[in-house]
Parts: structure tokens; C-alpha cells; sequence
């Protein structure tokens, strides 16, 4: 029987790379989704309504890409990372703890997505000489995405 790889006409070496690079990607996610719930949750002030309202979006929306990102992975033939001690030994965004100023938690939120902007944009070359559109249009879809999600969060935090 052929490979998943042979099967998609993906050239093995670089899908295992760039499984790699998605597992690490699923752990900024995580760690990037988890920081959402605890703003949602914790977030004090007169924007309390506004702003539990907003992150609870950015959350659901955090979800359903780290559950493309994890089949993404699949479809590779990889196994996507599972256990929260391994988002967190990998993961570039670090967690954001006991925050309730909703300056603050947009700031970090702002922070938290270029990281992962960055992340997704070195994938691109990987993905590309692989010739892995399905990665391709993953990548370039959250990015554009959250390029206009920043412009938004920056904006609201420039009154």
C-alpha cells in the first residue's frame, strides 16, 4: 500500500518537516486559545461586556484552527501533539496569567498573533517546495485573516 505522502504527491522528507512545523504551530495555538479563555473569563472594567464578547470570538474561532492544524498534521501522515506539557515546552507564546485590565489582555492578544503570524509565514517556503498547496492555503488563509483581526485590535486600542 502507498503512502499517505504518495498518495497526495507529497514529497516525504518535507512533509515530515513541515509536521514538525505544525505541531509547533498547535502548540502556539493552544497556548494562544488558553490565553483567550482566561481573558474572557477574567477581564474587569467598564469594556467588560465588549471586550468578554470579543474574546470569546477570538476563541472560537482559535478552536476550530487548532482542530484544522491537528488534521492538517494527520493528513501528512504525522501525529499531532496532545498533551499540554508538550504545547508548553514548545510553544513561543507563553502563558498569560491572572490578567484582568482589558488593555492588557489586548496587548498581549496582539502580541500572541504576530507571533503566530510570523510562524505561519516562515512555514510558507517549506510548504511551498514541498508543493503542499493544502498547507499553503491553510497558512495564507490564517494570515490574511489575522492581518485584518490586528489592523482591528490595534486600531480599538489607539482611542
Amino acid at each position: 500500500m502507498k503512502t499517505i505522502n504518495e498518495l497526495l504527491g507529497l514529497k516525504q522528507q518535507e512533509s515530515e518537516q513541515l509536521t514538525k512545523e505544525l505541531n509547533n504551530l498547535l502548540a502556539n495555538y493552544q497556548l494562544f486559545y488558553q490565553n483567550l479563555r482566561g481573558f474572557h473569563w477574567n477581564v474587569k472594567g467598564e469594556k467588560f461586556f465588549e471586550l468578554h464578547l470579543k474574546f470569546e470570538e477570538l476563541y472560537n474561532d482559535a478552536v476550530v484552527k487548532v482542530d484544522e492544524i491537528a488534521e492538517r498534521i494527520l493528513t501528512l501522515g504525522g501525529t499531532p501533539m496532545h498533551a499540554f506539557s508538550d504545547y508548553l515546552d514548545h510553544a513561543e507564546i507563553k502563558t498569560a496569567k491572572n490578567k484582568t485590565n482589558g488593555n492588557e489582555c489586548m496587548e498581549l492578544t496582539l502580541d500572541n498573533m504576530s507571533t503566530l503570524i510570523k510562524l505561519e509565514k516562515a512555514m510558507l517556503p517549506l510548504a511551498q517546495e514541498a508543493d503542499d498547496e493544502g498547507t499553503i492555503t491553510l497558512l495564507t488563509d490564517y494570515i490574511s485573516q489575522q492581518e485584518k483581526t490586528i489592523w482591528m485590535l490595534h486600531s480599538w486600542l489607539s482611542k
